[in-house]
């Protein structure tokens, strides 16, 4: 994964990583990635982020502290889509 988005891991053990994204300007992106493990995404803030997947792509309205769930194996690039700094924080259980 190579990205311009800033990741900073917070944690890391043998049951979790919780890693923060930091997007600060649009259009900053993760870089394509699977996730080999089942996560929790908790925005810091409200925004947009497109979604690259093999499928096409899409668009996530993130709201400020509302969490949502995702399974091992997604494969995707998380796009900055809002108009300025985007930032979150993600759960990955092992």
């Amino acid at each position: 994964m190579i990205g311009t988005a800033k990741a900073t891991v917070f944690i890391e053990n043998e049951k979790v990583i919780v890693t923060e994204y930091r997007f600060l300007k649009p259009g900053e992106n993760t870089g394509w990635h699977r996730h080999g493990h089942d996560y929790v995404v908790v925005p810091l803030m409200d925004g947009k982020l497109k979604l690259e997947t093999s499928n096409g792509s899409s668009i996530a309205e993130m709201k400020k502290g509302v969490p949502y769930f995702r399974s091992e194996g997604v494969e995707h690039d998380v796009i900055n889509a809002s108009d300025g700094e985007y930032a979150f924080i993600e759960i990955e259980l092992k």
